[in-house]
């Protein structure tokens, strides 16, 4: 059994125990459109799903039953995206912003309140109000964070270490894009910021389940993690964050937005890797109960 919480921007399912100081989130693979934000776009919903980590959440739905909790974004990427910080506001989008110094997130247009989508597509065919922009932070941006925030001070106090797998899934030709000659393709990247985000022993541990279940790592290229890695990581404290992209073409009909016909086996495949990534917080008992 599970507990549900539910927010406007997250979904929230907790174990009924917390077995592990391993902790689950999907920041990108919100799918519920406001009907104001699908007027106001000039993109049809096919292309403003593209920005979206379609159905991580579905292929990690699993880990409360192995004692993690799991937060999932109901709010998309496309309208607000929970791995920014709530400062990174795009002048080029949003009305009465000064031009922000050197930071190539929101000079492409990737913001908190992004600009485009997938493809360097337009979501909007003009700007919008400051006061809209601020008003889906404060009502999508800080509960999400807040959430989080809070299980990974829960967890941390609870197990004296926590250890955020950050899921999300990646374009097949962004990773095409960035291969070197003559390598095979990496299926998952893990982004612990260059050690940064992550203790070495943390990241070793997850690449080697990964690669036990058959999968082709790389680290940190080309995704070396973003906002959420670089606020919660903080390895001298025991706490971790591991990025986890996944190649969507695994699992995805891109295009479409669909998933593939073997989407119910990758997921199995997936709840496999899941139960070992919860085993590596298992080492100690929770400090109440010692």
């Amino acid at each position: 059994m599970s507990e549900l919480t539910e927010g406007e921007s997250f979904r929230l399912i907790r174990p009924r125990r917390q077995g592990t100081s391993v902790i689950f989130s999907s920041p990108h693979s919100g799918r519920e459109y406001p009907p104001d934000f699908l007027a106001a776009s000039q993109l049809n919903a096919i292309a403003l799903r593209s920005s979206e980590d379609a159905f991580v959440d579905r292929l990690f739905a699993r880990a409360p039953l192995f004692g993690a909790p799991l937060l999932c974004a109901r709010a998309p990427r496309a309208y607000i995206d929970f791995n920014r910080g709530c400062d990174e506001l795009d002048s080029a989008l949003v009305e009465d912003i000064a031009r922000s110094g050197h930071n190539p997130r929101i000079s492409s247009g990737l913001g908190v309140i992004p600009r485009v989508v997938a493809g360097g597509r337009a979501i909007y065919g003009g700007k919008i109000t400051r006061a809209e922009a601020e008003a889906r932070i404060a009502r999508h941006w800080r509960p999400w964070h807040a959430t989080l925030r809070d299980l990974m001070t829960e967890t941390h106090t609870a197990f004296g270490e926590a250890i955020l797998i950050d899921c999300h899934s990646m374009p097949h030709e962004a990773i095409e894009t960035h291969a070197r000659p003559g390598q095979p393709l990496p299926e998952v990247v893990l982004g612990d910021r260059f050690g940064a985000a992550a203790s070495r022993e943390v990241v070793e541990r997850i690449e080697a389940i990964f690669a036990a279940a058959g999968f082709r790592t790389a680290r940190n290229s080309p995704f070396a993690g973003a906002y959420i890695a670089q606020a919660y990581g903080h390895p001298v404290s025991r706490k971790h964050v591991v990025q986890v992209e996944i190649d969507r073409a695994l699992y995805l009909d891109e295009r479409r937005v669909e998933p593939l016909p073997n989407f119910s086996a990758f997921c199995q495949r997936i709840n496999r890797v899941v139960a070992e990534l919860t085993k590596i917080g298992q080492s100690s008992l929770p400090i109440a109960a010692e």
